[in-house]
């Protein structure tokens, strides 16, 4: 059992967001932010690097602190990493992006919100108004799959607000990453009307199953792929779901997402990047070990720099790799 005693402390904002408010989804525009302070804050008046950290699909900033009996929550391993001299002292914002649709990819959505203008426009400034960062040059952001989309992308399309990135086993190569589970979603749709009525049942059982969860993956990727705004709750789904046939017109929509697509659009930004770190596990469930290599070849030809690393291990319980890219952001973040 590992004994964990932290130097620095966390604090919870409540911040209300305005652009979040009266968003489609119902979802509350107070959010939970965790903000942790590394050992010295408090007794000096240095400025410190930032990292936002973005949560997993059905993750929220709340899991980042998950007691874990033979690991270390975030702020434990990070501080752990500081005190043996193998990390920078940085400040962690741990973002609150659960939806009712199950977690996000961070990006704006007529179906869901607006939560990358939440992030950019409201979140970062918000912090940098409270607490002593570095602000410019000094910021990053990393995350793990639907979080480790986010990052990237957020890398891609703001590299003026963000000078690093860390994506662990991040949502990309979409033909593999999701195309796998359109099946089973549509087997579990098919019985429904619509989106929302399945949502609605799916909200009512007391017990969700693992199929359950494959499901909302998918209408929760469809509703910030592919908002409809003549489809129930907004959604337009990639597939017929009485007959299973893939839709290639809202198909298409969720291509133009795809981090590998994305690429060659957003590379003269990805260069001014102080770091552009991305890995996965060589057996991922979902098949994204593959879409970070393909992602990796294609950095490469357009001249991109970054390190791109794989792990012995799949997709669950990744936390201890990011003694690999913590140590790597705070060390980019702290450099004039």
């Amino acid at each position: 059992m590992i004994d964990i005693d932290l130097k620095g402390r966390i604090v919870l904002e409540r911040f209300s967001s305005e652009v979040l408010r009266d968003n489609p989804l119902g979802d509350p525009h107070v959010r939970s932010v965790l903000v942790y302070l590394p050992p010295g804050y408090d007794e000096r008046s240095e400025r410190y690097p930032v990292i936002f950290c973005l949560a997993g699909f059905t993750g929220t900033s709340w899991s980042f602190l998950r007691y874990e009996p033979f690991g270390y929550p975030l702020p434990a391993r990070f501080e752990r990493l500081i005190e043996d001299g193998r990390s920078q002292p940085a400040i962690l914002v741990l973002v609150d992006g659960m939806t009712r649709v199950g977690g996000n990819q961070y990006i704006n959505s007529e179906a869901v919100g607006r939560y990358e203008d939440h992030i950019v426009d409201e979140l970062v400034p918000f912090i940098d108004g409270r607490y002593r960062t570095l602000e410019a040059g000094h910021r990053g952001v990393m995350g793990k799959s639907s979080g480790g989309y986010g990052a990237i992308v957020h890398g891609m399309r703001h590299p003026d607000v963000w000078s690093a990135v860390a994506c662990h086993s991040g949502d990309m190569y979409f033909e593999y990453c999701y195309l796998p589970d359109f099946p089973p979603a549509i087997d579990g749709l098919r019985d429904h009307a619509s989106v929302k009525e399945w949502l609605e049942a799916f909200e009512a059982r007391p017990k969700k199953s693992g199929q359950d969860i494959e499901v909302l993956n998918i209408v929760a990727m469809s509703a910030f792929y592919s908002p409809g705004r003549r489809s129930a709750m907004g959604i337009d789904l990639p597939f017929d779901t009485q007959t299973g046939k893939l839709r290639n017109d809202v198909w298409q929509r969720w291509l133009e997402h795809d981090p590998v697509r994305l690429a060659a659009r957003f590379a003269e930004g990805l260069k001014t990047l102080k770091l552009l770190f991305i890995d996965c596990g060589t057996r991922d469930q979902f098949n994204l070990h593959h879409g970070a290599r393909i992602l990796a070849s294609r950095l490469r030809e357009l001249g991109v720099p970054h390190e791109h690393q794989e792990f012995e291990d799949n997709h669950s319980d990744i936390q201890y790799r990011y003694d690999v890219s913590l140590p790597r952001l705070s060390a980019a973040l702290a450099a004039v």
